[in-house]
């Protein structure tokens, strides 16, 4: 982006004077205003974009420019002299650089991009969730490629990486050539259920999913945002099991029914379907199925309703059963 161009300038004018824009008007006339973080979708209407303030733009846009050679230089000062009249116009003065406490994203090229430049100043710690879902084929491999050398730069600088996936995902095997192919300080742990995607980087900015297909994501450097989310991290990653760079060794069955056949039956007694069941614990439907059989033909239920019934009379969702196996028999318990 040398230039704003003039249906970009009078676009971006008239949106500080009248506040928004439709996103169509600027998807038709100015398309680089979204590209390159002038416009931004509105949190309660994504339909409007809003604009950024200018100051905050332009340090965006200048950001690494020192580095440059001497025409990047002039480049600076060509954009210093369009956004002068620009701040005057927006009356906020010198906003906060580094933009708004919340910024929905709009996008996978703006949001690898707002990604990409957090991470290219990081060099602490950056905690990831990151749930059985993913892009398939080419473009989830692209996305791996990406997130392989920006992870593998922030170690390199001796940044550390820590990462929660679900059990599903431990002998999977791109998650597996992840590890054997990173080096430096990099920690994974995983858990029957996580959260939806997050990634907090360096404590400054984090970033999470603003609707079901990703399309969207929400950019968070609101100070109590950023600790609650790396407090439940923390709470996440104390209860998880080790999976790299040492596989901790899988629970012993108790009874014959085993964690995972455990984590099902807690999910049934909710009153969770098959297929809600296989989301929360990162399996597909099938796999699921065959678990619930498994465990239904183990405590002789004939039924999904005596299922439920007999899961809560066994006993093994007690949580003292685990430490006290050897406890006297206690009168059974009702299904509720």
């Amino acid at each position: 982006m040398e230039d704003l161009c003039p249906a970009g300038l009078d676009l971006y004018t008239r949106a500080l004077r009248e506040g928004h824009v439709a996103a169509p008007e600027a998807a038709r006339e100015a398309p680089c205003l979204t590209r390159h973080g002038l416009l931004h979708p509105a949190l309660d209407d994504p339909a409007r974009l809003e604009p950024v303030a200018p100051a905050a733009a332009l340090h965006r846009l200048l950001r690494g420019s020192a580095d440059r050679i001497a025409g990047e230089r002039r480049r600076e000062a060509r954009l210093v002299a369009e956004f002068e009249p620009l701040m005057r116009i927006d009356g906020r003065g010198a906003a906060d650089p580094d933009g708004p406490a919340l910024r929905l994203l709009s996008g996978s090229e703006q949001i690898n991009q707002a990604i990409s430049e957090a991470m290219d100043e990081a060099d602490r710690e950056v905690l990831c969730v990151q749930p059985n879902s993913r892009p398939e084929g080419a473009r989830g491999d692209a996305a791996h490629a990406v997130a392989m050398e920006r992870d593998q730069a922030l170690l390199d600088r001796g940044g550390r990486i820590r990462t929660l996936y679900q059990h599903t995902q431990r002998h999977r095997p791109l998650v597996l050539s992840r590890y054997e192919r990173l080096r430096g300080d990099a920690e994974a742990r995983t858990l029957d259920e996580v959260t939806e995607r997050l990634l907090v980087i360096d404590r400054t900015v984090a970033f999470l999913p603003a609707n079901a297909d990703r399309s969207l994501a929400l950019e968070v450097r609101h100070p109590a945002l950023l600790a609650y989310l790396v407090t439940v991290f923390e709470r996440f990653w104390r209860l998880a099991t080790p999976m790299h760079p040492e596989s901790a060794a899988a629970p012993p069955s108790l009874d014959g029914v085993t964690p995972r056949q455990r984590a099902i039956a807690a999910l049934l007694v909710e009153g969770h379907t098959d297929a809600v069941v296989a989301d929360r614990l990162g399996m597909n439907v099938r796999t699921a199925r065959e678990h619930i059989a498994k465990l239904a033909a183990g405590l002789g239920s004939e039924s999904r309703a005596q299922l439920g019934y007999l899961i809560g009379r066994s006993g093994i969702l007690d949580p003292e059963r685990p430490e006290n196996p050897d406890r006297p028999d206690r009168p059974p318990r009702s299904a509720h």
